[in-house]
């Protein structure tokens, strides 16, 4: 190929890699870092506060059921959730400066990129300077062999400054494209911490309504409060008998090749840190206590999580119910609740929950945040209580509840719907 051939078409790659992007206005690299350095010190104050808090809530959920007792833990949650929502509010700012920073890092590339579109235009007006459309031309134009074999330098020196500015503009493309990447990522990242601190705010004040519920139906006497206990435990054990007469009615025929494998890992484990407070079937606290269970064991397993902690989908599907038991009957059941159909053939159920993120219908994927854990229902303390359900034989239903006095939904179940959760879940982390 003639070297001007070699060129033009060298500078036609170039041409069409050429991308154009608005400027914006570059911070200063000295700011930028010292504020990520500022946000990564108060971020990693906050971490320690939390774990402080947290090692006093644990002491104090330990301690004997008393009022006292009963509105420190309330007190020590309520720290613990305004330091939780303090630091998601340190790593927005955080994911702000951080896509600042990225934005400061496209431009200085997109400037890189105007100056070897510069420098190739350059090249292309020194190319149409010397006419050089044929190496032929120039050979005939030429009254010396000496002046050819210049003109052919030039076209060699031309080549190499177009091959360097072509390769520049080359990577620093594949640079800009890859800091607009991680600028997406941190937007995204900043979405979901807003959203998070839109829910964690919910939480806050749940916690700040349950102690002032406490406080006025004990009158903030202890007697009283240990009658509320007594009440709870009693309305609890009418509640689950009338469920269970329920159940009992039920008579469906699971279809096992519409139920995964077990074994097969199929859920993931729906809280980050995973303790089992209580496991499902007849665990020696469901035998201990068979009446609060109908006789038919725990449904579930039971996770130990602070209230306030992200509560995420086992698996994709859709929400068929979500609900709140204690609007009818106070401290007697699930609380509030979410039941997720997923794709699979199983449904899964999640209780206790202190704010619902999602809504019925809603379709979600594995791992999506769906709630934040709590201590609503009948519950001796924060706690995730998740069910696994044959899809076929559960149901969301309106009951009605004669110790209670009202009708209130939540799922039920055919006894051979309830599955053990830990078949379908990967080993415990």
């Amino acid at each position: 190929m003639p070297k001007v051939f070699k060129i033009l078409a060298t500078i036609c790659i170039a041409i069409a890699i050429i991308i154009t992007t608005s400027l914006g206005q570059a911070a200063s690299v000295e700011e930028l870092q010292q504020k990520s350095s500022s946000l990564s010190d108060q971020i990693k104050q906050l971490d320690q506060e939390i774990k402080t808090i947290s090692s006093k809530l644990i002491t104090t959920g330990a301690e004997k059921k008393t009022l006292n007792n009963e509105l420190a833990k309330i007190e020590t949650t309520r720290k613990k959730l305004l330091a939780e929502l303090a630091l998601t509010s340190k790593k927005i700012e955080q994911a702000s400066q951080n896509i600042v920073a990225l934005q400061s890092d496209i431009v200085v590339k997109v400037r890189d990129i105007d100056q070897n579109k510069v420098s190739i235009a350059e090249a292309v007006r020194n190319l149409r300077q010397k006419e050089t459309n044929n190496l032929l031309e120039v050979l005939l134009g030429s009254t010396l062999l000496s002046d050819f074999i210049t003109q052919a330098e030039n076209l060699d020196k031309l080549q190499a400054s177009l091959d360097e500015q072509v390769q520049a503009l080359k990577q620093n493309k594949e640079v800009l494209e890859v800091k607009k990447t991680a600028k997406e990522t941190e937007k995204k990242t900043l979405s979901g911490l807003k959203d998070q601190l839109s829910g964690q705010k919910l939480v806050v004040e749940e916690t700040k309504k349950e102690k002032n519920d406490l406080l006025a139906v004990t009158k903030n006497k202890e007697s009283n409060y240990q009658k509320l206990l007594a009440d709870n435990l009693q309305r609890k054990k009418e509640v689950e008998a009338e469920i269970a007469d329920v159940e009992r009615q039920i008579k469906i025929a699971i279809d096992p090749s519409l139920l995964p494998k077990i074994g097969t890992n199929i859920l993931q484990w729906p809280v980050t840190k995973v303790i089992i407070t209580q496991y499902f079937g007849n665990t020696d606290f469901a035998v201990k206590h068979a009446v609060l269970y109908g006789g038919k064991g725990h449904n579930g397993i039971d996770m130990g999580v602070p209230t306030g902690s992200t509560i995420m989908s086992a698996s994709e599907g859709k929400v068929v119910g979500t609900g709140d038991t204690d609007k009818v009957c106070p401290r007697a059941s699930y609380g509030k609740w979410i039941l997720i159909e997923h794709t699979n053939g199983l449904s899964t159920l999640y209780g206790h929950l202190s704010v619902i993120r999602v809504v019925e219908g809603q379709t979600v994927y594995a791992g999506q945040p769906i709630a934040f854990s709590g201590n609503t229902g009948y519950s001796t303390g924060p706690h995730l209580h998740f069910t696994v359900y044959a899809s076929q034989g559960v149901q969301v239903t309106s009951l009605k509840s004669k110790s209670c006095g009202g009708t209130y939904r939540m799922p039920v179940a055919s006894y051979n719907s309830y599955l053990n959760p830990l078949a379908y879940l990967p080993d415990q982390p």
